[in-house]
C-alpha cells in the first residue's frame, strides 16, 4: 500500500446521530477535496464503459471523540496553518450554502458548536492534532 506524505482525516463528534455522523462526514470530506484537488483520482469505468465521476485519491481516516477533542484538535489545526474544514452544529437547522457559510460567520471562533473537522497536511502534523481521538466504530 502507498504510503503518502499527507493525511486527510475527518474527526466527528462522539454523540452524533448515524445520519448526521454520515452527513458531516460527507460535507467535511467534499471541504477536504476541494482544499486538495490535486488529490482526486482519474474517472472510473466499469467493463461496459459506463463512465463514473472520479473520486478523492487517498483514504480519509475517520475518527471520533468527545467534545473536548473536537475543540482541542480545532485548535491545533488552525495553530499549526494546516487546511480545515468546519461542522457546527448550527448547520444542521440550514438548508444551504450561503445560510451555512453565514451561520459559521456569526460565531468567534472559540465558541463554534463543533461536530466535525477537516484536516489535511503532513501526516505527522496530523497526527499530534488528532491526538486523544479514537478511530470511528
Amino acid at each position: 500500500m502507498e504510503r503518502f506524505e499527507t493525511k486527510f482525516a475527518v474527526l466527528l463528534r462522539d454523540d452524533l446521530a448515524p445520519w448526521q455522523a454520515l452527513n458531516v462526514t460527507a460535507f467535511l470530506a467534499s471541504g477536504l477535496t476541494a482544499a486538495v484537488p490535486e488529490a482526486v483520482g482519474e474517472p472510473y469505468e466499469d467493463a461496459d464503459g459506463t463512465k463514473y465521476l472520479p473520486m478523492l485519491g487517498r483514504p480519509v481516516l475517520v475518527l471520533n471523540g468527545g467534545k473536548e477533542v473536537l475543540v482541542s484538535a480545532h485548535a491545533k489545526a488552525v495553530g499549526r496553518g494546516l487546511a480545515l474544514a468546519v461542522f457546527t452544529s448550527d448547520l444542521f437547522a440550514t438548508g444551504n450554502d450561503v445560510d451555512n457559510r453565514a451561520a459559521v460567520r456569526a460565531v468567534p471562533r472559540d465558541a463554534l458548536d463543533l461536530v466535525g473537522i477537516g484536516v489535511h497536511g503532513p501526516r505527522n502534523a496530523v497526527d499530534k492534532v488528532l491526538k486523544g481521538a479514537r478511530m470511528h466504530p
